[in-house]
């Protein structure tokens, strides 16, 4: 089974490697630790990839696209039809992780995981539907313990070709409407916040509308209660296929020892949920921004991440992740190019007398 598989193929990182770089940074034509957080990124590259030296190569995105029941529930500004909308407009080229793709040189791959509209064949579109979007949370599972392993290991499997690809950095993007519902749901159950404290606004609701999500999600974790132990349980009962999909894109890329950059409040309620699947996940991730949803920012604090970027963003789709791309790439090509002292002749820093 390629979950179980997956799972248990999952290593942890390559600590006597990092060692090993951080003494070759400490060698570098530079104060000790004078480069900050991209000396940490460049430790943990290599400590996620066991490559020394590390290498640079494709970057790619993975937008997973799925419709959410809840919807129903008057929980989103926006109307359900805008997912179909927003997959032909990433396809064509004219939406926001697309421009910042293009920026960074990272191409984009959009996965119709749940869209509940039947999409016409468009190039370029990964057809990998489990079912026509989630159920309604408020009144019931989102999909069965079978449909969630499947969006899991349609993440695996991206994962793996990516991987096969030549792709050393990724990131997953998300597209859904109302699917903040449901990863405020799992943000609260992983964590143990309060539901209040880890539901945001959204797509810019106002506040009567924010006081009937907290009020859904509420009652979706009583009517389902899904438990923190059991996360693929959980996933069925309150997640998403999207998030599904992303929270397996995770644990791929763990396997295959893929530097994943991890975006806004739907890619980290997944990330709860991958690294609740197996814990050695976490070490993998990195923590691309720090969203304007309050949720994602309980959660980082709970898997003990600082992100690298805080730009007061709440779109998703993976903008956030993609932007910290050249972070990462920076503190790689430090590390790689960079002279050290014996190469370029200069005298270290003397020890005290």
């Amino acid at each position: 089974m390629r979950l179980d598989d997956t799972l248990a193929q999952i290593e942890p990182v390559a600590a006597a490697l990092a060692a090993q770089a951080q003494q070759h940074l400490d060698r570098l034509t530079k104060p000790r630790g004078s480069l900050g957080r991209l000396e940490e990124l460049a430790k943990r590259y290599v400590a996620i990839t066991g490559q020394l030296p590390p290498r640079l190569g494709a970057k790619a995105v993975v937008v997973f696209a799925a419709d959410h029941g809840v919807a129903a529930e008057g929980v989103s500004a926006y109307p359900q039809e805008v997912t179909a909308q927003m997959v032909q407009n990433f396809l064509r080229g004219g939406a926001a992780i697309n421009v910042l793709a293009r920026q960074v040189g990272a191409t984009v791959r959009v996965v119709d995981i749940g869209v509940a509209t039947a999409l016409p064949p468009l190039p370029g579109l990964l057809v990998r539907k489990v079912r026509p979007g989630t159920a309604n949370i408020a009144q019931g599972p989102a999909m069965s313990r079978q449909e969630a392993q499947q969006c899991l290991e349609i993440g695996i499997a991206l994962a793996e070709q990516c991987h096969r690809e030549g792709v050393t950095l990724a990131a997953a993007g998300d597209m859904g409407i109302g699917n903040t519902t449901p990863s405020s749901a799992l943000v609260a159950l992983f964590t143990g916040a309060a539901v209040a404290e880890v539901t945001g606004y959204g797509t810019g609701i106002d506040a009567a509308t924010w006081q009937r999500k907290v009020a859904v999600i509420t009652r979706a974790l009583a009517v389902n209660a899904p438990r923190p132990d059991d996360p693929l349980g959980a996933l069925a009962a309150v997640g998403g296929l999207e998030i599904g999909g992303i929270a397996g894109f995770f644990l791929g890329c763990a396997r295959y020892r893929l530097p994943v950059l991890v975006d806004g409040l739907i890619a980290t309620a997944a990330a709860l949920v991958a690294v609740a699947l197996q814990p050695r996940v976490k070490a993998y991730l990195i923590a691309a921004h720090t969203s304007v949803e309050v949720g994602q920012q309980v959660a980082w604090r709970f898997l003990g991440q600082q992100p690298l970027l805080d730009l007061g963003l709440r779109l998703g789709e993976g903008t956030g992740a993609v932007l910290a791309m050249p972070l990462v790439e920076a503190a790689v090509r430090l590390y790689n190019e960079m002279a050290t002292f014996a190469e370029a002749g200069v005298s270290e820093r003397q020890p005290p007398q």
